[in-house]
């Protein structure tokens, strides 16, 4: 855009917003890139464990951000201010300045996609305080420049993701999406994506087809048999962390119907009920692990956000 877009009259002065989180019901990867990111596959899928973003535009002075995290970094590195200043650029209204807070609750290092997840939700906000000045298809484009999962966010809750991750291809809800519960177990150990990269085995990928995959979860939801559930990036996680296969065994002990790791960890997702196990219990009671109890969450257009749980 090569003139300043004028604030809509209309356009709120701030905005308060659900940053949700995400698990990959399978992933498939599907080979190394020339430009060293891997090919993959997967169905995403939103839940309701996530962090609240508070946007204010403001009229002097300089961008405010701050976040409840320790840890957490509030320049320029963060993938909020990144969404920021890349609309703002785009749409030459560096001279509108924000007062963002970001409260967290979703772990860092889980694979749940926290971080993009808030750049996603910075892109959509500072839109509409903008008075909407980027179409959808915009706001997409610019998301894939800030990071592989960013794009699936502008989605409505349910994609089938393939490239590195950012070309998204919205699918409608699961059938037994309403009715799932999903609970997120987290090791209090975190494993970066490129170190599970780095640990992978070639040999010991899926050689299941993504597309008939995605063809069972379109048709059965998450009630297809359990060898539709693969991600590819367990084993080399498991081998960079022995402590997550040995969380994950446990798990599968209970009396969940699905039991797998999303993304590149170190969360493990558990589908359906835990039971009353003392094996659960136990897991409940760690020190070392924090349990979140949640659900599959959609959007009900591109205009509105995901709702607040």
């Amino acid at each position: 855009m090569s003139s300043p877009t004028l604030l809509h009259s209309t356009a709120p002065s701030s905005l308060r917003l659900f940053s949700p989180s995400k698990i990959n019901l399978f992933l498939r990867i599907l080979g190394k890139r020339p430009d060293n990111y891997h090919d993959l596959s997967s169905l995403f899928q939103a839940i309701s464990l996530g962090d609240i973003l508070e946007i204010e535009r403001v009229d002097s002075g300089d961008d405010d951000f701050s976040c409840n995290m320790p840890g957490v970094p509030t320049d320029s590195s963060n993938l909020v201010l990144k969404a920021v200043n890349l609309i703002r650029s785009r749409t030459n209204n560096n001279n509108v300045k924000f007062s963002i807070n970001l409260n967290k609750k979703c772990p860092a290092q889980a694979g749940l996609g926290g971080g993009s997840a808030n750049a996603a939700t910075a892109l959509y906000g500072v839109n509409k305080l903008l008075g909407k000045p980027c179409t959808q298809e915009e706001l997409i484009e610019m998301s894939g420049e800030l990071g592989s999962d960013v794009t699936f966010f502008l989605s409505k809750g349910t994609a089938y993701c393939t490239g590195r991750g950012e070309i998204m291809n919205e699918i409608p809800a699961l059938k037994t999406s309403a009715d799932v519960k999903c609970t997120i177990v987290k090791i209090n150990l975190g494993l970066s994506t490129p170190t599970v990269f780095k640990a992978l085995d070639y040999d010991q990928l899926s050689s299941k087809d993504p597309e008939e995959i995605l063809k069972q979860f379109g048709s059965k939801g998450t009630e297809v048999a359990e060898e539709y559930f693969v991600n590819d990036l367990e084993a080399p996680a498991f081998s960079c962390l022995p402590k997550l296969l040995e969380l994950k065994k446990l798990l599968s002990t209970c009396s969940f119907s699905t039991v797998m790791m999303s993304g590149s960890g170190t969360s493990i997702f558990c589908l359906g009920e835990s039971g009353d196990s003392q094996v659960w219990k136990e897991i409940c009671g760690r020190e070392d692990v924090m349990v979140f109890e949640t659900r599959f969450i959609n959007r009900r257009s591109e205009e509105e956000w995901y709702d607040e749980p």
